[in-house]
């Protein structure tokens, strides 16, 4: 088997598009996700499963139907299934998205910003 360091800033420089998740690992059922993420995206859900958002560099929010939570860099959050939230940065942030393999980005809501195969890189 070969062994080595995942780094996530040679990784994040292998993309610019936001909201559009990249594999960089698994961890038996569950992926590690990098994402660049600016603006607003879609109010969701995951009925099945928590979701982890890590910031890597920049900063964000999360905004819940009660409030929001702000998230800087060497923070993070734990969304728990069932909680509707929508992830927004005003400027450009890295995350790291952790959650069970094949879970939508988009959650229940669907539509333009669903990335339904999430490559590897």
């Amino acid at each position: 088997m070969d062994f080595k360091a995942i780094n996530f800033d040679e990784k994040l420089t292998k993309f610019t598009e936001h909201w559009s998740p990249k594999i960089i690992a698994q961890m038996n059922d569950y992926q590690f996700k990098l994402v660049k993420i600016q603006g607003e995206f879609v109010w969701h859900k995951h009925d099945e499963t928590d979701e982890v958002f890590i910031v890597l560099d920049g900063e964000m929010r999360i905004a819940f139907p009660d409030g929001k939570v702000d998230l800087k860099k060497g923070e993070m959050i734990v969304v728990p299934k069932g909680a509707e939230h929508k992830p927004i940065a005003d400027s450009q942030c890295n995350i790291m998205v952790i959650e069970p393999a094949g879970t939508l980005n988009t959650g229940d809501a669907g539509g333009d910003m669903t990335v339904e195969e999430v490559p590897w890189i």
